[in-house]
């Protein structure tokens, strides 16, 4: 049987992916300004288009990794309130779909956490290339 404290082992945990989530909204809303001066400064489209395809792939990621933890949150919320009602099967159904959602938000912030990592190397080749094709000439 689900108990308040069984929900409320959850609310931690999604309010604290909850801040990540939002600190990486913050982080990345930042890098699109960024590019935004670095587009409007040297206007150089080659390179900057495909930073600003990734970057909306991974916003449009984020949005849905949010919406799934709100969703996770709420479930847990109407979850307590089936243990308040006593309606075992309102917070049992409840209970998993905050559970489903809590996953599958964690799942799109491993994909976009991939994107995140292609993208900062794709920033390290571009300045890099300079040495490769020093150690190529060798």
């Amino acid at each position: 049987m689900i108990t308040y404290s069984t929900a409320a082992l959850l609310f931690p945990a999604i309010s604290l992916i909850m801040l990540a989530y939002t600190n990486r909204f913050l982080a990345l809303a930042a890098l699109v300004r960024s590019l935004h001066a670095k587009y409007l400064e040297h206007n150089k489209k080659g390179v900057l288009q495909g930073q600003i395809g990734n970057l909306r792939y991974r916003l449009k990621l984020l949005r849905h990794m949010q919406g799934a933890g709100v969703v996770s949150f709420i479930s847990c919320i109407v979850c307590m309130y089936g243990i308040y009602l006593d309606n075992v099967l309102v917070a049992e159904i409840t209970f998993a779909m905050s559970l489903l959602f809590f996953t599958i938000s964690l799942v799109i912030s491993f994909v976009e956490i991939q994107l995140s990592n292609k993208a900062l190397e794709l920033e390290l080749s571009d300045m890099d290339s300079g040495k490769v094709d020093d150690h190529q000439k060798e």
